[in-house]
């Protein structure tokens, strides 16, 4: 919620929407429709609805798909209803994350197709885009892959700069046992 809110917010900031405030009805209701351009994995589907819930409480999604379907373009997956207001306030965010979710999704399906015959998995990183982590993530599992590590604060995975600082891979690992010992004390 809070990831939708600061969004929102960084959209209209205190004001709103200028042009729907100006060109149509408060009260106006409508529709719209989400349909997909380019075959792919849909991801996202789930945080549609949680951003048309959070937006406006009113608006009804209909989704004819659920994440990680494959769908092919020009198809008709879903459809939102409501306020006109909310659905112009939550078109492109929806449409923002449901296109990022859904390339990630469909990337890392696409791998790990490419290794289901060996005993692999694909696993992400922590190097995603700023506030973007956790629907990028997300898509991850959709697509089929499992996240390693959410942030710096969850494991310790020593990489070559660590190493560099360190003074080598000896002192790194040294260094990194003696603090997991205080860790444990404290």
């Amino acid at each position: 919620e809070n990831y939708i809110k600061s969004a929102i917010e960084e959209d209209i900031a205190n004001i709103g929407d200028l042009t729907s405030l100006a060109t149509i009805s408060k009260d106006a209701v409508g529709e719209a429709s989400f349909i997909v351009k380019e075959a792919c994995i849909i991801a996202g589907v789930e945080l549609v609805k949680l951003i048309a819930f959070v937006i406006d409480p009113k608006l009804k999604v209909d989704m004819a798909v659920h994440d990680g379907d494959e769908v092919s373009d020009k198809q008709v997956i879903g459809s939102i209803h409501g306020n006109t207001h909310s659905i112009l306030l939550a078109e492109r965010l929806m449409l923002n994350c449901m296109q990022r979710m859904s390339g990630i999704a469909t990337k890392v399906a696409g791998l790990k197709k490419m290794i289901d015959d060996y005993p692999a998995k694909i696993l992400d990183t922590r190097k995603t885009t700023p506030n973007n982590r956790i629907i990028e993530k997300w898509a991850v599992r959709i697509g089929g892959g499992f996240n390693h590590r959410f942030g710096l604060y969850d494991m310790i995975l020593i990489k070559d700069n660590h190493i560099k600082a360190a003074g080598s891979v000896t002192e790194a690992l040294q260094k990194t046992k003696s603090f997991l010992s205080e860790q444990n004390s404290s």
